[in-house]
Order: C-alpha cells, then sequence, then structure tokens
C-alpha cells in the first residue's frame, strides 16, 4: 500500500494522537521507536517510521508487517482490524482547523503580512487583492522579491500552500512551504 493511502495518511493521525504528539523532528520518531518497544516489545526504527511520515524520502508503498506493528501499537490485533474498524468510524472525513494567522479576507490592499518557517526561512508578502500577493522581503527561502501568488490564509503551524506562483519568466507553479512543521510564525505588519 502507497504511503499516502488515506488508511496510512489516517493511521500517522492516530499515533500522533495516541502519544499526544506530531512527528516533526528526529526526535520525536526516536521517541515513537521507543514508545514502540515499550508497549509491545518489537523493534521498529526511527528511520522506517520516518520513511512513512514522509520525513526522509524512500519507499514509497508501506510493508504490511510495518503496519500491522503500527495498528498492534494503538490496539488492533493487525493492520486487517484497524482497517475494519477505520471502515466504521465516521469522525475522518473533514477536520477543521483554527489558528493564529491571517485570512485573506480580513486583508486590505497594500497590508503587509511577515511568516517564517523552519529552518530559518522569512518572507514578508504586500496584499495585492483578490487573494494575490507579491514578495517584498525574502531571507534564505526559494521565493524572491517580486514574486507574485494567490493565496487564501497563512495560519501558524499549518503549511503555507501558494497557487500561480510566478517567478520571473517561467511558468506559474504552485508551492508549499513549511510542509513538515507549518509556518512558525504569522504577523500582520
Amino acid at each position: 500500500m502507497t504511503k499516502n493511502a488515506p488508511e496510512i495518511l489516517q493511521l500517522r493521525l492516530d499515533i500522533e494522537h495516541n502519544i499526544s504528539r506530531r512527528m516533526l523532528t528526529p526526535y520525536d520518531f526516536e521517541f515513537l521507536a521507543g514508545a514502540i518497544w515499550e508497549r509491545l516489545h518489537e523493534n521498529l526504527s526511527p528511520t522506517t517510521l520516518k520513511r512513512l511520515w514522509g520525513y526522509i524520502d524512500g519507499a514509497d508503498t508501506a510493508r504490511h508487517t510495518t503496519l500491522s506493528l503500527l495498528a498492534q501499537f494503538l490496539g488492533f490485533q493487525d493492520w486487517e482490524a484497524y482497517l475494519a474498524d477505520l471502515s466504521t468510524r465516521t469522525d475522518i472525513e473533514s477536520q477543521d482547523f483554527m489558528g493564529d494567522g491571517v485570512h485573506t479576507s480580513d486583508l486590505a490592499v497594500g497590508q503587509r503580512v511577515e511568516v517564517t518557517w523552519l529552518p530559518n526561512r522569512k518572507c514578508v508578502f504586500r496584499y495585492l487583492g483578490d487573494s494575490r500577493f507579491e514578495v517584498i522581503e525574502a531571507a534564505n527561502a526559494k521565493l524572491k522579491v517580486g514574486n507574485q501568488f494567490t493565496c487564501s490564509y497563512f495560519f501558524k503551524g499549518q503549511p503555507m500552500y501558494l497557487d500561480n506562483l510566478v517567478q520571473g519568466t517561467n511558468p506559474p507553479v504552485s508551492y508549499v512551504a513549511g510542509s513538515k512543521t507549518g509556518l512558525t510564525d504569522v504577523t500582520l505588519l
């Protein structure tokens, strides 16, 4: 099964909820590997967990034995038992999120938004109207001064999704920043 299958994405969310920790740093994966050992007396390497979460590149599929072990960690007999339970749940289709940040509908033309994300990225955007922004300051980022894009929101702790990003004469692309840990700060200037 591909590691981006909805069932595996839900398994990851369930595990993060179970251990009350988002998987954001190498230490988080070491913590989870230790928790699995403590609960099940089974070894699952932090590297395998990092691959499953997409923290590092690796195999695009997950082994059945890995999925069964993670299902057992959650209290199920095996992967199939987890899938059976998943098919009866009604709480996982959609999820609202709220947070500190800025929604485009709250901005006036000309207002500026400063965002930061790991490891040391910082940008300031000027609102152009109609969900369009221009980069007016950029430090340590792939985004450059003068780039323009559309975006609906900037929320602390959530990835920043940009659409129709125009960089020079290149065709427009979509871009995500902070995909692992989200934005670390969002400030309306």
